[in-house]
C-alpha cells in the first residue's frame, strides 16, 4: 500500500517556473517482458489542493503502486511549494497537474538545467475559463454566443432581487478571476446596459446559485473555470469573449494597473505533468506511461462528478475512475501492468 506523507518543503521560498516538452518519443520504449518499476527510488507524488489533481495523484499512485510494482507515496502539495522542491531537491518525484503559468520563468530554467522534465499535458485540451449560460437558454435564443450578445439582453437574466436588472454572477472574493470579471463587467460598461454585478461570496455559494438555477431551467450568466464537477454535471455553454489580449488581461488582473479596463478572453493555463529529472532516467517505463495519461478538460469533469455526487474524496474518486474508464487508462499502459491493476481493484 502506497504511503501517504503529511507535508512538502513547507518552508522552501517562492520560485516561478514554465513548459518545454518531453514527449513520448523522449522516453524509451516499454519493455515486451513483465514490466516493472525501474527504480528502487521511492515516487513521491504531490496531490495538491484541488479535486481533480487530488484524484490525479491517487490515479497515478494506484497504478504504479499496482500495476508497475513501485513505491510509491503521496505527500501533500500546492503549485509554488511543489515546484520549488523539485527543482531545489528532486522531490516530490511528480506533479500529475502542475499549472505552470504562475511558475513560468523558474519551471523553463529548471527544464533547461536538466532538473526537471514536462512528461506531457495533465489537460491536453487546456484549461478553461470564462462566462457561461445554460444550454436550453441559447437552443431558445440561439443568438446568443457572444459576450456581447447576452449583453444586449438582461431581460432575459433578471436579478432576482432587482428583475429591471440583469445578474452576472461573479467569482468569489479574494479570487483573481473576481479582479477579471469586474475588469471585464466595467469595461463591457454593463452598468450602464441595463446590469448588476453580483458576489457570491464563496465558491461554495456560487455553485450552489448555478446548481439551483440548472435544476429549476431558469437562465444564468456566470463566471466559471473547468475542469470541475460543476462543468460536467451541467450542460454550460462558453460565451465568445474575443481574442486573448496577454496585456489586458495582466492589467485587468493587477491592482496596481492604471490603465482602464479593456475587453479580452481569459487565457488557458498550462496544466502539465511535472517530474523531477531522475525519474524518466531511472524509470523509463514509467515516464512512457505518464506520457500517455493525460486527460481532456471533459474527462476530467466526468471524473469530479462522481466525487461531488457521492462526497467521494480523491481515492476513492481515483477508484471509480479505474473501474469505469478501463477502455481509456488500459490503453496508457503494458497488458501485464493493466491486468495487475484490474485485479486489485475493489
Amino acid at each position: 500500500m502506497f504511503m501517504k506523507s503529511g507535508g512538502i518543503a513547507a518552508a522552501i521560498g517562492v520560485v516561478t517556473v514554465a513548459a518545454a516538452a518531453f514527449t513520448l518519443s523522449s522516453a524509451p520504449a516499454l519493455a515486451q517482458e513483465e514490466t516493472s518499476c525501474g527504480t528502487g527510488r521511492t515516487i513521491d507524488i504531490a496531490e495538491m489542493t484541488w479535486p481533480s489533481a487530488a484524484a490525479l495523484a491517487h490515479i497515478h499512485a494506484i497504478i504504479l503502486e499496482r500495476g508497475f510494482g513501485c513505491s510509491v507515496e503521496i505527500v501533500a502539495g500546492d503549485t509554488v511549494p511543489t515546484s520549488a522542491s523539485m527543482l531545489a531537491r528532486g522531490t516530490p518525484a511528480l506533479a500529475p497537474e502542475l499549472w505552470t503559468s504562475a511558475i513560468e520563468e523558474a519551471w523553463k530554467r529548471g527544464i533547461a538545467d536538466g532538473v526537471v522534465v514536462q512528461l506531457g499535458d495533465a489537460i491536453t485540451d487546456g484549461t478553461v475559463e470564462g462566462w457561461f449560460i445554460p444550454r436550453y437558454v441559447q437552443e431558445a435564443n440561439p443568438g446568443l454566443t457572444s459576450a456581447e450578445a447576452v449583453i444586449e439582453r438582461p431581460d432575459l437574466f433578471p436579478d432576482p432581487e432587482d428583475s429591471s436588472k440583469g445578474r452576472l454572477y461573479s467569482c468569489p472574493p479574494g479570487w483573481v478571476c473576481e479582479l477579471s470579471t469586474s475588469a471585464l463587467y466595467e469595461a463591457f460598461d454593463m452598468e450602464a446596459r441595463g446590469w448588476n454585478l453580483f458576489s457570491p461570496g464563496s465558491g461554495g455559494a456560487l455553485d450552489a446559485s448555478i446548481a439551483r438555477a440548472f435544476t429549476r431551467e431558469e437562465p444564468i450568466l456566470f463566471y466559471y473555470w473547468g475542469p470541475t464537477s460543476i462543468l460536467g454535471k451541467y450542460d454550460a455553454v462558453q460565451l465568445d469573449l474575443g481574442p486573448v489580449d496577454m496585456e489586458t488581461y495582466t492589467c485587468n488582473t493587477d491592482t496596481d494597473c492604471t490603465n482602464p479596463p479593456g475587453v479580452t478572453a481569459y487565457p488557458s493555463s498550462p496544466a502539465v505533468i511535472g517530474a523531477a529529472a531522475w525519474l524518466p532516467q531511472e524509470a523509463p517505463g514509467v515516464a512512457a506511461y505518464l506520457a500517455r495519461a493525460g486527460l481532456t478538460n471533459a474527462q476530467i469533469s466526468s471524473l469530479l462528478v462522481y466525487g461531488e455526487e457521492n462526497k467521494a474524496g480523491a481515492a476513492e474518486t481515483a477508484q471509480n475512475f479505474l473501474r469505469t474508464e478501463k477502455e481509456l487508462w488500459t490503453s496508457w499502459v503494458p497488458q501485464d501492468v493493466a491486468e495487475r491493476v484490474l485485479s486489485g481493484l475493489d
